[in-house]
């Protein structure tokens, strides 16, 4: 029997995990990615749930817990570098509850690419330009004048989405913006002040800035922020948007602010996609470009790689039905993507306050967490995704 074949467009977590997964239940796979090469950095998550399941169903857990965060403070700072409080790493771990792992978004990619470069082909430089589709199978056109033609096309290519764009509709119809920005920058150091195997936030109503101490040398800095117009802030550029929206000498912005090289800047507008449906004939949306729960709910990365192994093992359960493959996919994971959406849009106050309520709301739990008795009850209730 001939093997199927997958194409995937989009290297990052959604991508590869569906390469993995789609590689191991025998397809062949090719995926297609814009960038010119491998990314790095991202922000941060808290890796857990379904997420964590579906790496160790696909092997891959062991190499991801060599890479986790571990072992960190959540120390908290006034504007001007003083402390304010600090939640210590044992009560942070009870935090993240069982399983879960703070990991850097390139670190997740860069487990899943090692575990996948040798069973899939991976296309850098080349994205899609067009598709159509029959009864047989789908063909897309790429942008090096290539075709190529499968038994099904993943559209895993984020936010926005060619694939999305190309199948579904522009944009604009399935966007749904929570008036925030993001950016996220690796470090060459720790800033002077910030204390080690730590993640360090100063607060100001409408706007945080983290820096985290991610252990082995290596540093990173994340940036939120309130704005009633996230296109226009994406317009002005990284380094002239943060400049505006971080002024004076809050503690260690203006050093990174001046030194700041924009090509290595991970900055986009904090989004959720909201679609009816993730399938139309042959074509999948799936992680970014399918649902974006955005990183206040703090799953993304989880739901990306459970996705795409629950998609693994529909495809498997109904090999000689695609449609009915994709029905069960979309109807076993959509009610979680639903409620994670709602969590992301309910968590937008404790990431950027809008006021003095929302920050002392943000910080409660946060103090009450030192307190061991009540400690457990809060892991169950909070979204530790906070920085």
């Amino acid at each position: 029997m001939t093997a199927r074949r997958v194409i995937i467009v989009g290297a990052g977590i959604a991508g590869l995990a569906a390469a993995l997964r789609l590689s191991q239940i025998g397809w062949e796979t090719l995926v297609v990615e814009r960038a010119p090469s491998r990314r790095e950095g991202g922000y941060m998550v808290v890796f857990s749930g379904l997420g964590h399941a579906a790496a160790e169903h696909m092997g891959v857990l062991p190499a991801l817990q060599e890479r986790q965060v571990d072992a960190f403070d959540l120390a908290y700072l006034r504007a001007d570098g003083r402390p304010r409080f600090k939640v210590p790493h044992t009560t942070v771990r009870r935090l993240l509850g069982d399983g879960g792992m703070a990991l850097l978004r390139g670190d997740i990619e860069d487990v899943l690419y090692e575990a996948v470069a040798d069973q899939a082909h991976i296309r850098f430089g080349t994205t899609v330009t067009a598709v159509t589709q029959d009864d047989e199978g789908v063909e897309v056109t790429l942008s090096d004048g290539s075709t190529e033609r499968a038994d099904l096309l993943v559209g895993a290519d984020g936010l926005h989405s060619t694939v999305r764009a190309l199948v579904f509709g522009p944009e604009e119809r399935y966007r749904r913006d929570l008036g925030h920005v993001v950016a996220a920058l690796i470090l060459d150091k720790l800033p002077d002040g910030a204390p080690e195997r730590a993640f360090t936030t100063v607060t100001a109503i409408g706007r945080t800035f983290t820096v985290a101490d991610l252990g082995r040398g290596r540093a990173a800095a994340f940036f939120t922020y309130s704005t009633e117009d996230p296109d226009a802030e994406l317009a002005k550029g990284p380094r002239r948007a943060l400049r505006q929206a971080y002024p004076g000498s809050r503690w260690a912005t203006p050093r990174l602010l001046a030194d700041l090289r924009e090509e290595a800047v991970y900055f986009d507008s904090v989004s959720q996609i909201v679609m009816d449906r993730w399938s139309r004939g042959r074509v999948v949306l799936l992680g970014d470009a399918a649902w974006c729960v955005t990183l206040f709910a703090g799953y993304g990365s989880s739901l990306a790689v459970g996705g795409a192994d629950l998609l693994g093992t529909e495809l498997e359960r109904h090999p000689a039905d695609l449609p009915a493959a994709l029905r069960a996919w979309e109807n076993v994971l959509r009610p979680e993507v639903l409620e994670r959406q709602r969590k992301g849009r309910a968590n937008t106050g404790v990431h950027a306050p809008r006021n003095r309520f929302e920050l002392a709301m943000r910080d409660l739990p946060l103090r009450l967490a030192t307190v061991p008795p009540v400690t457990h009850l809060l892991s169950r209730h909070l979204s530790f995704h906070n920085q």
